[in-house]
């Protein structure tokens, strides 16, 4: 069964640069260009996996990932974030909001579509 990832970045560039490598992966990607428009997403889908941006307009990834922890039915849905930040004080927010991990921009196509496999099982 195809695994769903639901990736969250306002950059075009980026949004194309995960869907292609997720999609020869063989997972189903879906997108959404900031937070709000992430949630409004989550409520027509069922994501295996969630990867987010933290530097988004209208409602970054710390808000997303607590809005997304407020509903039960995804309290258990992974949550990456990918992100240029470095800062452990974010990554550290990040983890107290409820993200599963951390992976820095650029990333690595093998690498990130490993971690997604690694969550996702």
């Amino acid at each position: 069964m195809t695994k769903v990832v639901l990736t969250v970045d306002d950059s075009r560039t980026m949004r194309d640069m995960l869907r292609l490598a997720l999609a020869e992966a063989s997972f189903e990607v879906v997108q959404a260009v900031d937070g709000v428009h992430g949630l409004e997403v989550l409520s027509q889908t069922e994501p295996d996996v969630i990867i987010t941006d933290i530097n988004m307009p209208n409602m970054d990834g710390f808000g997303f990932i607590e809005a997304v922890r407020r509903d039960e039915r995804r309290r258990g849905t992974p949550i990456l974030v990918l992100t240029t930040e470095s800062d452990a004080a974010k990554k550290q927010r990040a983890r107290a909001a409820g993200a599963t991990g951390w992976i820095v921009k650029p990333f690595d196509p093998a690498k990130l579509v490993d971690a997604v496999r690694r969550v996702a099982a």
